[in-house]
């Protein structure tokens, strides 16, 4: 989807129009009331966004989210990010149908006993499925898929339709999100060239991140980087993506295990209960708990998710979109982050890093896709 920017810097006192990608606006008042007027002549088939930030400079947020809540713990007193710019942003396509954006820009990654270095690293903004991939969403593709090329993607598993997608691996999900992609007109991600010819479509292949068109309009599995970003919520430093650190089965789907973990406060143990019925797996249907700051859901919990990256040691240094090694140097093991219904709230935290064969699944793994702007 292609972007381009009009944008209005106003700070509090006085107002400056900064140059920008495409025809500037010409600004003629932004009312107290929030009436934002410019003389150019509307595209009748965009959608406008006006977005905010603290410094000129951005980050720049679509939602007062991040700012809506703070935590208090032992603090005196508060500095907070509030709005003193503004930006149009003239999108020219309509926003991906249910998924998410994903702002650009510095993220802290990892934690401390958990996942080190800790380490900052700059994400460009991205689109992301609100909710994990549904059994009802891998059945649709991989239909198409099957009279398309796309010949041995697995039947998956699912408890019912809008119980997310289980029992495939990493192989499955790259060569199914390939699918998607084309099925919907969009330019595959991956390839078995580095010349982007050939389109991954069957066997397993491992892929090397020169055989990715980064920038193509279509699917694929998110970076690590890109999937703890997402995670977090907009927040830092807090164990899970509601931004806190405490865990409950009001607010995932994991086996509470109060006596192992302190910050495992759930009032009901072991499995969560409400998902009981009908045996394994005991997944809930996606989209059951409270979403994070980004609108995402199930980023705790439920079934862990396959990312695109070897599993490798954090570099502590600062990186823009790290997409991880070119090889994998622990035995060729792809990352999954997220926990599951069937793993502790250690697993559930953010910064935790899980990884598994990529040619292994199991009935508490699936994925969930992202695609540029």
């Amino acid at each position: 989807m292609k972007t381009r920017l009009w944008m209005v810097l106003l700070p509090v006192i006085g107002l400056t129009v900064a140059t920008s990608m495409g025809q500037n606006p010409v600004i003629t008042s932004f009312q107290g009331n929030g009436q934002l007027a410019w003389t150019n002549e509307i595209n009748s088939n965009a959608l406008y966004h006006v977005e905010w930030a603290a410094d000129a400079g951005g980050p720049w947020y679509r939602t007062f989210d991040n700012i809506g809540s703070l935590d208090g713990l032992s603090a005196t007193g508060f500095t907070v990010a509030v709005p003193m710019f503004y930006r149009v942003v003239v999108t020219t396509n309509q926003p991906p149908v249910g998924m998410v954006w994903i702002d650009g820009g510095d993220t802290e990654r990892g934690e401390t006993g958990i996942a080190t270095p800790v380490h900052t690293n700059f994400i460009s903004g991205f689109w992301m499925d609100a909710m994990e991939i549904t059994k009802a969403k891998w059945d649709e593709v991989a239909a198409w898929g099957a009279t398309n090329g796309y010949t041995d993607l697995p039947a998956g598993g699912g408890k019912t339709n809008n119980h997310p997608v289980h029992t495939v691996n990493w192989y499955d999900c790259v060569k199914w999100s390939n699918a998607r992609s084309e099925k919907e007109g969009l330019t595959p991600a991956y390839y078995i060239d580095p010349i982007f010819f050939n389109t991954y479509k069957t066997g397993n292949i491992n892929i090397s991140n020169d055989w990715v068109n980064w920038n193509s309009s279509g699917y694929r599995l998110p970076t690590e980087a890109e999937w703890e970003k997402a995670a977090r919520g907009s927040r830092q430093q807090k164990f899970f993506p509601w931004g806190g650190n405490t865990i409950q089965h009001t607010r995932a789907n994991y086996i509470a295990n109060t006596n192992t973990y302190t910050y495992d406060t759930s009032l009901t143990t072991s499995y969560h209960p409400a998902y009981l019925a009908g045996g394994f797996p005991y997944t809930s249907p996606v989209g059951s708990f409270p979403a994070n700051g980004y609108k995402l859901y199930d980023m705790a919990g439920n079934v862990a998710e396959w990312c695109w990256d070897w599993d490798a040691n954090y570099s502590s240094s600062y990186q823009t979109d790290p997409r991880g090694p070119v090889v994998g140097p622990f035995g060729d093991f792809r990352i999954a982050r997220g926990g599951s219904w069937n793993q502790d709230a250690l697993r559930a935290r953010c910064a935790r890093r899980d990884s598994h064969p990529p040619g292994s699944s199991a009935d508490a793994r699936g994925f969930r896709c992202v695609k540029g702007p």
